[in-house]
């Protein structure tokens, strides 16, 4: 009789403790999640600078067309950056500024026996970006304005006549950073730039070249 008693009070205080957890009166503290805090992890504030490295690939438009008036163009690239940071707590905004080297282009035959070549020379953009934090890693998003400087060249024998004009459009991309210091931080990022059609009045009646590409790149960035 005695344990039975002793079985049954201590039934009764497991279903007592069971009732209290499930009713929320436990004193252990709340689970939080491992990967998304509503404050960063890693201070994002201030401006930053650094250098970047990549690829470029796309479409470069020429008309009149001597064989195709679309036609693949590809290069690589390399240049600096520049922006300012403001986290939020968990969500940061920003801006940045790039200059980039490219060396984008694409030739063709345009009659015996000259060559004519279309390049993108340099390139560069100015937009704001918007991320999440999620530890010491911040994937984000980013949107803005672009320009470029083009250049159009016939090449004829040992003549080569060239021109050159600056082309304005728009860019947006994807990218990911992480902290490797509080002052230091890697990143990898995807653009994709239109810059549009200009003008090259120099070859008699003109041409008009366009340039469209994606850029993939990896960079490094120091935080002041």
């Amino acid at each position: 009789m005695k344990r039975s008693a002793i079985v049954i009070s201590a039934l009764l205080t497991l279903t007592a403790s069971a009732g209290a957890a499930d009713l929320g009166w436990s004193s252990a503290p709340a689970a939080t999640s491992p990967l998304y805090s509503s404050s960063s992890a890693a201070n994002w504030n201030g401006f930053y600078a650094g250098v970047n490295g990549g690829y470029l690939w796309g479409n470069t438009t020429n008309s009149p067309a001597f064989a195709n008036t679309n036609n693949n163009s590809s290069g690589w690239t390399a240049g600096g950056q520049a922006g300012f940071n403001m986290d939020m707590g968990g969500f940061v905004i920003g801006a940045e500024a790039d200059l980039q080297w490219a060396n984008l282009a694409y030739s063709e035959p345009a009659g015996a026996p000259g060559t004519f070549e279309a390049k993108l020379d340099m390139f560069g953009t100015a937009r704001a970006r918007a991320g999440g934090t999620f530890g010491q890693v911040m994937p984000y998003v980013t949107l803005g304005a672009a320009f470029g400087r083009g250049t159009g060249q016939f090449v004829n024998g040992g003549v080569t006549t060239s021109q050159s004009a600056t082309h304005f459009g728009w860019t947006a991309g994807v990218g990911i950073e992480a902290k490797a210091t509080d002052n230091l931080s890697v990143k990898a990022e995807y653009l994709y730039v239109d810059l549009g059609s200009q003008n090259y009045n120099g070859f008699g009646a003109g041409r008009e070249i366009g340039h469209k590409f994606s850029v993939i790149r990896a960079g490094v960035n120091y935080a002041f």
